[in-house]
């Protein structure tokens, strides 16, 4: 992360061109996070029809065991997704589909 200036040491025309960066940062930012929203829409509209589908054909769409990852996920007993190792990562996420 980087340090804030000295904002007393700055002169008016370094003042307006920090101003205009962070401005800048902020819009690219901002786009970022409409595209992952949008993502997260597709994502999350794919699982729906995905859960509708199993619905219909009578599978189970939740198995004990997700109600237990969840327990832990909510318990606070599970790690971050961050902390987990990546093999474990991955069959999480094809278990999921």
């Amino acid at each position: 992360m980087e340090t804030f200036p000295d904002l007393g040491s700055l002169t008016d025309q370094e003042l307006k061109d920090l101003i205009a960066e962070m401005e800048n940062e902020e819009l690219e930012v901002s786009y970022r996070r409409r595209l992952l929203h949008g993502k997260i829409d597709i994502l999350r509209a794919e699982l729906v029809s995905r859960l509708r589908h199993k619905d219909e054909s009578g599978e189970l769409l939740i198995s004990g065991a997700d109600v237990q990852r969840l327990t832990d996920i909510l318990s606070g007993t599970y790690p971050p997704p961050g902390a987990l190792p990546p093999e474990l990562m991955d069959d999480q996420t094809h278990k999921a589909g």
